[in-house]
């Protein structure tokens, strides 16, 4: 990050997060990950960022998630990523808030919201087919299109990605080159693309098959010491780059400058290939596929048989449509209902007064209250403001994305309904739904919310009167939700925080959970069909502290929805405590036995010194 900064170049976080120490040093990463399992993704990651890049796939794996073991997951790792050390970190496979393009333009303008001064970069993988992908993408208003190679990533993918999976970049990047070119879309985009760039000759070709950006990777970390032991997975690294080993990384000598050294020779090399060419810029080369000429070799006579025309074709539509970008994205953020919500609150912001206020909401306010959050990360960071001095009621349906990255200090009242991914990556803000005043209905038979509520949370808390969709809570690392039912995946790959069901669940609860806590109201005996038991264990509800936590979540929930059903298990406690199932995951069960054992050593260790 310090090299890239230095020459004005751009480092990437990865799907980990990034210490918040770093954001106001030279060592902080302009481009920060948003990848499926929304590791460290707080609204202070995402507003100290000069690009946002959605990682829908990794180049030597696509379409796979990730796992990283809990014995990997130390003190450091767990606080990045929002966890808790010792518990293993999933990622899924896709990204549970897209399941389309208009999911996809969803997501970037959410994080459009929240920064608006940084650029969406769509990151995707070289294959047959991308070319298409990526004209929705273009369409769906990201910035910029990474196409990534299948030599890309090898240092987190299974040996048979490695091998049999992905395609080089130069076949993705062309197609993708040629359908943007050829639907008249090339000119609103940055193209980029990775995957074993070394020399000036490579960035060359790529720039001529459409790249105006070029990754490095592999040859950054050669060139910090790496000498490719192919043992990144075992934490065993000899020259101490992959590995979290204290005396294995005293022997890491990388520098900063062996960086800045590297990339001003490769630009050298590149400038030299420009004046051979005839050319005063790079641009000049972007998308000339038709000064690319195939070289024959007789090294091995199958070559012969390779057609490469495809790869080098030169649309006639070029001579018309942009071949490299010109013009930027409209995002329309002029519209959005949070530019009025900054005004209102204007002086909550800048010196945490109190604000309330009523408003009026339509299922077309999409993403309300992102960029609000950003306003306040920027001013605040995590810490947010003290708790409910921004405090907004709304009235109606409100569209998705409402709540997304809501800050600390917020709370957002909503009485009507809500569309899919409500309080999307939560960040310390309070939000609770309720029917309408008016309704006659049963609020704990009827769904109020849609689908993916809670996905990748860090904090803050959530209070629903009412039941909602599917995957409810995927991927929650430290929010506090009380909902009266919902649908399938309820709590996918949660690591932290808690879940109170008092409801139907809906099937595969649980699946891939690996911390936290859940609590789920087991009125008809069935639960453990419903539940996924590959990582968890159910227990009823017997320890007193659990009991007392409990109902404390149960009553927060009837003080802010006024909950009929909450207030019947409040006033019939003794009995309806014992309809309960408690959720717990087995490694998160190991961790805090652990821990609690480790906390007796250093009491017994310290009255013996005191002794």
């Amino acid at each position: 990050a310090v090299a890239m900064n230095a020459i004005g170049g751009k480092s990437n976080t990865g799907e980990g997060g990034e210490l918040p120490e770093r954001f106001a040093t030279n060592a902080r990463s302009s481009i920060k990950q948003v990848a499926s399992g929304r590791f460290g993704v707080t609204t202070e990651y995402l507003v100290n960022a000069d690009e946002l890049q959605i990682k829908i796939a990794q180049g030597a794996k696509p379409g796979e998630g990730g796992q990283l073991p809990g014995f990997k997951v130390d003190k450091i790792i767990a606080k990045t990523r929002h966890s808790i050390p010792g518990i293993s970190l999933i990622s899924p496979p896709p990204h549970h808030d897209i399941y389309s393009i208009e999911d996809l333009a969803q997501l970037i303008f959410d994080l459009k919201n929240v920064n608006p001064a940084a650029q969406i970069s769509v990151k995707l993988v070289s294959e047959s087919g991308v070319g298409t992908i990526a004209a929705g993408v273009a369409k769906a208003k990201a910035d910029r299109i990474v196409i990534s190679g299948c030599e890309g990533g090898t240092g987190a993918s299974p040996a048979s990605s490695i091998k049999h999976a992905g395609l080089p970049l130069e076949i993705g990047l062309a197609e993708v080159q040629q359908t943007l070119v050829l639907n008249g879309l090339r000119g609103q985009v940055y193209l980029q693309t990775d995957g074993q760039l070394k020399t000036g000759h490579d960035i060359i070709v790529a720039a001529m098959l459409g790249a105006e950006e070029f990754g490095f990777a592999t040859s950054a970390l050669i060139v910090l010491g790496c000498i490719m032991m192919r043992k990144c997975h075992l934490n065993t690294c000899p020259v101490g780059v992959a590995t979290q080993n204290e005396e294995l990384r005293k022997k890491f000598m990388g520098r900063s400058e062996y960086l800045i050294n590297y990339f001003n020779f490769l630009a050298e090399e590149v400038r030299e290939h420009l004046a051979a060419l005839g050319v005063k810029s790079l641009d000049e080369v972007v998308g000339r596929a038709d000064l690319l000429k195939y070289m024959k070799s007789d090294a091995n006579k199958k070559v012969e048989k390779l057609d490469l025309s495809r790869l080098m074709y030169f649309p006639v539509e070029a001579k018309e449509n942009a071949i490299h970008r010109i013009k930027d994205q409209e995002h329309k953020l002029d519209d959005a209902l949070d530019i009025s919500l900054i005004t209102t609150s204007r002086m909550a912001i800048d010196k945490a007064m109190p604000t309330v206020m009523t408003k009026t909401i339509k299922n077309t306010n999409r993403t309300v209250g992102a960029m609000l959050s950003g306003e306040i990360a920027k001013k605040y960071g995590n810490a947010g403001l003290p708790e409910d001095t921004i405090q907004f009621t709304f009235t109606g349906s409100a569209g998705q994305s409402f709540g997304a990255f809501l800050a600390h200090g917020v709370t957002f009242k909503l009485e009507g309904d809500a569309n899919d991914y409500v309080g999307k990556g939560l960040s310390g803000g309070k939000i609770i739904i309720v029917p309408p005043t008016t309704s006659t209905f049963k609020p704990e038979e009827n769904i109020i919310a849609g689908n993916t509520l809670l996905y990748g949370a860090t904090s803050g808390e959530i209070y629903i009167n009412g039941r909602v969709g599917e995957r409810f809570c995927v991927r929650n690392s430290g929010a506090v939700a009380v909902v009266e039912g919902a649908g399938d995946h309820c709590c996918e790959y949660m690591t932290g925080g808690r879940t109170v069901v008092l409801g139907k669940t809906g099937r595969n609860f649980a699946a891939g959970m690996s911390g936290g806590v859940a609590y789920v109201y087991n009125i008809d005996e069935d639960f453990d069909y419903y539940c996924n038991m590959q990582m968890v264990e159910l227990t009823l509800i017997e320890d007193t502290y659990d009991s007392r936590e409990l109902r404390q979540l149960i009553t927060n929930h009837y003080n802010y929805t006024n909950s009929p059903l909450a207030k019947y298990i409040l006033d019939n406690w003794n009995t309806e405590v014992e309809k309960f199932m408690k959720v717990t995951p087995i490694e998160y069960k190991k961790v805090l036995q652990d821990e609690k054992l480790e906390a007796i050593k250093k009491k017994i260790a310290q009255v013996e010194f005191d002794y």
